[in-house]
């Protein structure tokens, strides 16, 4: 069963160091999103943004070759991809011998694609710094406002509100102050998250109370940032909405879903937490 209890994760686990698309665990989406009542058509598009930092194999003369990877995996895939089986995966080309990164890309785009029902975008890069530029997530941090908290969890949508009374804006809302849970194991997930929008301008008090009720929340990290989504609409109903998490890293991979009323694709400005 595709469910989170019968996942790889919190189990004991022997490394395979030979490649296994059956590793791959897919999850369907489609329960997390009945508790928030996203039903087809979707409210969002989007995308989650996967980086892989530990991707190694051999190259034709067995010499070891190490990269980078980005996944694009779209939000109207009916799969996400349980981490631990992903990373269980790309370990799974350790010790095999590949022509070039072309054969890798393409072979790694098959098999996620697969799991999660529908076409997952491969980029991989050089293992070098200066081809990777750290960017914060762009917009006003609202982490320092002078507020008592002593809510965390579970999320409280009624914390969000907008001023109706006021003009239409387009701000950018960042906190780094956003933690949930692995909805099996418990381990926390960390991560930063920007909040950009048109419309009636957002209570960033209210807001920020929002998010910290986040912090004893089981979820994956796609089902937080939907459910963001998802009650900033309904509770403030901006003309206009994009959500993007940017996740720290957990067994050499990071997440970040990114959901928005548009069309565009997100960018993959790597924060300095990651």
């Amino acid at each position: 069963m595709s469910t989170p209890e019968h996942s790889p994760l919190g189990k004991t686990t022997v490394y395979a160091d030979r490649y296994d698309p059956s590793l791959l665990f897919p999850i369907p989406r489609q329960a997390k999103r009945d508790e928030i009542r996203v039903t087809a058509p979707l409210p969002f598009h989007g995308e989650d943004v996967w980086n892989a930092y530990e991707l190694s194999w051999l190259d034709a003369r067995g010499k070891p070759v190490v990269a980078l990877a980005e996944f694009r995996v779209p939000a109207t895939s009916p799969n996400i991809i349980e981490s631990k089986s992903f990373k269980l995966y790309l370990n799974g080309f350790s010790q095999e011998r590949i022509a070039n990164r072309e054969q890798l890309a393409s072979t790694l785009g098959k098999d996620l694609s697969a799991a999660a029902g529908a076409p997952v975008g491969v980029l991989l890069s050089d293992a070098r710094a200066r081809g990777h530029t750290v960017i914060d997530l762009m917009g006003t941090l609202i982490d320092a406002l002078p507020i008592d908290i002593d809510d965390y969890g579970p999320p409280r949508a009624d914390y969000l509100a907008a001023d109706g009374t006021k003009p239409i804006m387009e701000e950018a809302l960042v906190s780094n102050l956003l933690r949930s849970n692995c909805p099996v194991t418990g381990q926390p997930d960390w991560g930063s998250v920007q909040v950009h929008y048109r419309g009636a301008p957002i209570d960033r008090a209210g807001l920020l109370r929002y998010l910290v009720s986040f912090r004893n929340h089981n979820e994956f990290h796609e089902q937080c940032v939907e459910r963001i989504f998802v009650d900033v609409m309904e509770r403030c109903r901006p003309e206009q909405l994009i959500v993007y998490a940017r996740y720290t890293r957990r067994g050499g991979l990071d997440i970040n879903p990114y959901r928005s009323t548009g069309t565009e694709r997100p960018g993959n400005p790597r924060g300095a937490r990651q």
